[in-house]
């Protein structure tokens, strides 16, 4: 396992962290230019074509007819379910909002990690995930209350499940699958099929194949998705993947601070207070007691 120095470390973190952020506002105006299904499958099949370059080199990897079903089933929690919702509900939704709802997927991660993968549930942790569901519902009561689409929250919900649910199968697929192939192959694979529904469902002559659609189409399928993935595999093979974990909280705030700057959405008390929750709550699933690190250190 190669390791990385502090500087490079941090470096892509922040690079990391920043495109993740920026992610959710800027699918969110790319939707003025495209249908949401055909958006979600041409943005992840570019991705996966760029990422299948850099797998190719290591094609003994791919081993198709042993893991197709592994392939499979991660493209429709990871991509499809993951991309597509997130997609679609972006229309119902401001994007800071609805990634403030997304991002209790590292809650609800460490609820699956528990469930499937024996994984440690100590009392930190479970004020986490308490906290992190106070602050979803504190983030969403306005829903409830007629003032946002209910549906919006149904979807942000949906995303947040299919990722953590995705993320826990690649986590016991880790051992049989090479990381790259399963992110290319899920990216190729779920482009297809929402591009294939989207056909179905919407008009390609909707697209305005203006230069702002294909710019910003571009940069969130090189840098967004692609280079992304690459990045957090980078850190996650360097041993790197906790850390990556406790900067997971940044996100939905860049993704708040860019939406309210570039399309003027509002921060209200109820968005901040529970974005706060949901911060704290986080911070509380990542961090681990220190008996258990030391068990860690001695295996």
């Amino acid at each position: 396992m190669r390791s990385l120095s502090k500087i490079k470390t941090l470096s892509l973190l922040v690079f990391l962290v920043i495109m993740w952020g920026i992610n959710w506002p800027l699918s969110k105006y790319a939707l003025h230019f495209c249908p949401p299904i055909l958006f979600a499958g041409i943005r992840t099949l570019l991705a996966g074509l760029l990422l299948l370059i850099y797998a190719l080199p290591n094609y003994k990897k791919f081993k198709f007819k042993q893991n197709w079903s592994a392939y499979l089933i991660s493209a429709v929690l990871n991509i499809i379910i993951f991309y597509g919702l997130q997609t679609i509900g972006l229309k119902f939704m401001p994007a800071g909002l609805f990634s403030a709802i997304v991002f209790i997927q590292p809650i609800l991660l460490g609820v699956f990690s528990w469930l499937w993968l024996g994984e440690a549930m100590y009392g930190l942790k479970i004020i986490g995930l308490i906290l992190g569901f106070l602050g979803v519902a504190a983030i969403s009561i306005n829903g409830v209350l007629g003032h946002l689409s209910v549906i919006g929250i149904l979807l942000a919900l949906g995303t947040a499940f299919g990722w953590g649910l995705g993320t826990v199968y690649v986590k016991k697929q880790g051992a049989k699958v090479d990381s790259i192939w399963m992110v290319t192959s899920q990216l190729l694979i779920g482009g297809v099929l929402l591009s294939g529904v989207g056909s179905l469902t919407e008009t390609w002559s909707d697209i305005t194949w203006n230069l702002t659609f294909v710019s910003l189409l571009a940069f969130i399928s090189i840098f967004v998705i692609a280079i992304g993935w690459l990045v957090f595999f980078t850190l996650v093979g360097a041993g790197e993947a906790s850390i990556v974990g406790s900067y997971t909280f940044i996100i939905p705030l860049i993704s708040v601070a860019a939406s309210a700057l570039f399309l003027h959405e509002a921060i209200t008390l109820n968005l901040l207070g529970g974005l706060v929750l949901v911060i704290i709550s986080i911070l509380c699933v990542n961090i681990k007691p220190k008996s258990l690190q030391k068990k860690a250190l001695d295996r």
